[in-house]
């Protein structure tokens, strides 16, 4: 789940951007992508200032039938760690803004909040970790880091 960050950055260098909470699929009715949300604040308290909380609540979401929603316990986990504003390792990170400004402003939660280690298996059948979310965010920044080079380029191509 990504937020352009074209359109956002005035709001993040504004200090607008409290939190960005992204939800599992299906939130929404007839929507299978996953949801996410942004909360702004004029007056944040002077601990959070320059910073922007990311809370990964894509497993809080309970699934009946063909209905997605969140639980009491999952909106109860999601609204403690709003209130908390600490970093929970694969569910909360209090984000420096310069952090996001070397990742051009990108407020893709997968960048900066890691989530469930997966397990694989290399050639030799010996087993590896890697997290899916690490290796999304190298993903992403390596795709970051092009976009700057073929920038560079400029009209020589």
């Amino acid at each position: 789940m990504s937020i352009t960050a074209s359109n956002l950055n005035p709001t993040i260098e504004a200090g607008l951007i409290k939190c960005v909470v992204g939800l599992g699929p299906n939130i929404f009715y007839n929507s299978p992508m996953e949801a996410c949300v942004v909360v702004c604040r004029s007056q944040k308290p002077r601990a959070q200032r320059g910073k922007i909380l990311f809370i990964n609540a894509v497993n809080e979401v309970a699934r009946e039938r063909t209905q997605s929603f969140l639980t009491d316990e999952h909106l109860q986990r999601v609204v403690r760690a709003y209130q908390d504003f600490k970093d929970e390792p694969g569910f909360t990170r209090a984000v420096p803004i310069e952090e996001i400004r070397a990742k051009e402003g990108n407020l893709s939660i997968p960048l900066y909040v890691g989530g469930e280690t997966h397990v694989q298996t290399d050639g030799a059948g010996e087993s590896a970790t890697a997290a899916l979310p690490d290796v999304i965010s190298a993903w992403i920044e390596s795709a970051v880091t092009a976009r700057r080079a073929l920038n560079n380029l400029g009209p020589r191509v």
